[in-house]
This record gives structure tokens, C-alpha cells and sequence, in this order.
């Protein structure tokens, strides 16, 4: 809940940032209210959204449906954020009902799992989210427009990540049961890591095995900290 029109040159800069590494995807996933906006106002830089409902239309007051985002701009959307799973007691079933609706229309899902500290600390960490992407995915997911975003929970907006072993692990785990989902099209699937990505630590999640990209959060506010993150990915694939 970040951002007002107040706010749009701001993603002027990004922009500009973006369009100095044509390498590397670029996207910011706005609120509903700004997603048109910034189309208009930095019309390279893809926009996304941050949830939306899974039915098309109906007596769903306050929600936004998969079509409406892309009429608005959006071209893709996350979903299964873990404050959405907290905060607004989101099941895993219902996230894979919006998944699919996501991609009946175009729209390209970001699905997000992860852990809390006290499941890591038990050592459920991997069967937790392993147990969350099989239970996101509705039997209709298209691997070709589908991202995953691995975030720790513990690790979100408190300045801590998880080891560089404990990253590469995890992706592993989820990029296997990728290719036992999909076949070799699982290996297409990006993988994406977040959990307080900052310019101090991008450049070393980025170049771990299976991390395909960053889901940035409080960095992606502003060009000053988004920017090295886009320089480091660029960095890696120049």
C-alpha cells in the first residue's frame, strides 16, 4: 500500500534505469489505483498488480478481477504474497483459483511461497513450501507465464536473508518439483528470491543457482535502491 500519483516520477527514473539494461525484465506491481497511470507515464517499463480475485465478475465488493487489471495495463500479477496469506488469511486453495484466472485472461501470476521463522526452525521450511507450490497450482497452470517467488516470511521488511546455502537449497527443491510438475518445461519456470533484496546483498542472491530474478519490495520504492539491483542483474547477464 505504497504509491500516489505524487509518486510517478519516481517510476519515470526506474524507467530510465530499465531501459539501460535491455537485458533484463523490469516490472513494478502497483496498486489498482496507480496501474493505469504509470502506463500511460512510463509505457516500457511493464505493470503489475498485486492480487486480484479469482471469479471474472459478481457481488464482490472491494475486489478487482483478473480482466480489469489487464484492462487497466497490468501484464502480470502476484499472488499468494504472505501478507496476503497472513494478513488476510488466504488459503492456498483459493490462490490457486486466482491463479487460474490470471492466466485465462493473459495475465501472468507471480506465486509466492515461503516459510515463517518458527517453521524454519523446526526444520519444516522445505516441506512447507513445497507443500504451498503444489497446493497454489491449479491443475489448468501454464508453466510458460507462470513465476515463482520464494520470500521467507522472517525475512521480509526486517533486513535479514536467509545463507546463501539455505537460498540455493530451497530453490533447488522448488525447481525439482517444477520439472516433476510440468517436464522439462519446468526448467522454463522462473524462480524468483524475495525476502529484503537491497543493492548490499542483489548481486550475491542473483548469482545463486536456480535464482532467476528478484521480487523486490521497499527497495523497488525508489530509483536510488532499485537501480543497483537492476545494475547487478544486468551485470550478470552481460
Amino acid at each position: 500500500m505504497h504509491g500516489m500519483l505524487s509518486a510517478l516520477p519516481e517510476l519515470v527514473a526506474i524507467e530510465a534505469l530499465a531501459d539501460e539494461h535491455t537485458g533484463v525484465d523490469v516490472g513494478i506491481c502497483l496498486p489498482a489505483t496507480l496501474i493505469a497511470a504509470a502506463d500511460a507515464a512510463v509505457p516500457t517499463l511493464a505493470h503489475g498488480a498485486q492480487d486480484c480475485h479469482w471469479n471474472e465478475k459478481g457481488a464482490h465488493t472491494g475486489c478487482v478481477s483478473a480482466a480489469m487489471l489487464i484492462e487497466a495495463g497490468a501484464t502480470m500479477v502476484i499472488l499468494g504474497h504472505s501478507e496476503r496469506r497472513a494478513d488476510n488469511h488466504e488459503t492456498s486453495e483459493e490462490i490457486s483459483k486466482k491463479v487460474a484466472a490470471a492466466q485465462a485472461v493473459g495475465l501472468a501470476p507471480i506465486l509466492c511461497v515461503g516459510e515463517t521463522e518458527s517453521e524454519r526452525d523446526a526444520g519444516q521450511a522445505t516441506a512447507v513450501v513445497l507443500a504451498q507450490l503444489k497446493e497454489s497450482m491449479p491443475e489448468t497452470a501454464n508453466p510458460a507465464t507462470l513465476a515463482i517467488a520464494y520470500e521467507p516470511v522472517w525475512a521480509i521488511g526486517t533486513g535479514r536473508t536467509p545463507s546463501v546455502d539455505d537460498v540455493c537449497e530451497m530453490h533447488s527443491a522448488i525447481r525439482q518439483a517444477l520439472v516433476e510438475r510440468f517436464g522439462d518445461a519446468g526448467n522454463t519456470v522462473r524462480i524468483l528470491y524475495g525476502g529484503s533484496v537491497k543493492p548490499s546483498n542483489a548481486a550475491e542472491l542473483l548469482a545463486v543457482e536456480n535464482v532467476n530474478g528478484a521480487l523486490v519490495g521497499g527497495a523497488s520504492l525508489t530509483a536510488a535502491d532499485f537501480g543497483p539491483i537492476i545494475a547487478a542483474a544486468a551485470a550478470l547477464h552481460s
